[in-house]
């Protein structure tokens, strides 16, 4: 039905309100997207500017898997996870001092067996805590320091067995910071 109701929209070019909680059917049918709340609007844009640039921690986790990691800013906008130090992008800029969230979905988590040195660069080290294959997918647990977890998303090839430790990147130009 995703599918039909996209057709009829471009068919007759007219302007249609659809609601739904699901979230697929969303990205299908809708040229704009408005995030809702308890009653309140967190966040309006395209598919793509909700997907990959949300602007709060419920638009983040509302739309496909997201990794949410509660901190504090630090100096330069990064923030403070525990003992992580990581970098992303906050629109708009948030104050020193304050709670924020970094997103970063499980997809564009880089796992490899290499060095790591702790807060290096978005860097540190983690423990496998589950895998699971799924076929076209390997979806990992990873236990980081602070009892902080994540969420990997890896090709398939990629194979890491529970309790190897593996170094874990999070690359700054796909982590978002959001205001907690």
């Amino acid at each position: 039905m995703r599918f039909e109701i996209r057709r009829l929209h471009d068919a007759t070019q007219i302007t249609m309100v659809y609601v739904t909680h699901d979230q697929a059917e969303a990205m299908v049918t809708a040229d704009r997207i408005a995030i809702m709340s308890q009653g309140k609007i967190q966040q309006i844009g395209t598919p793509y500017e909700i997907y990959e640039e949300p602007r709060t921690a419920f638009a983040a986790s509302f739309i496909g898997r997201m990794n949410a990691l509660s901190g504090e800013i630090g100096d330069d906008g990064v923030v403070l996870c525990g003992s992580l130090v990581l970098r992303g992008a906050a629109s708009p800029p948030l104050a020193r001092g304050g709670k924020a969230v970094v997103c970063i979905r499980p997809q564009h988590v880089v796992l490899d067996s290499g060095e790591a040195p702790v807060n290096a660069g978005n860097r540190t080290r983690g423990r496998i805590a589950r895998h699971t294959y799924l076929g076209e997918l390997r979806d990992y647990l990873i236990d980081l320091e602070g009892g902080l977890q994540l969420r990997a998303i890896t090709d398939p090839s990629v194979r890491y067995e529970v309790g190897a430790e593996v170094a874990v990147e999070l690359p700054p130009a796909r982590c978002r910071i959001v205001d907690a």
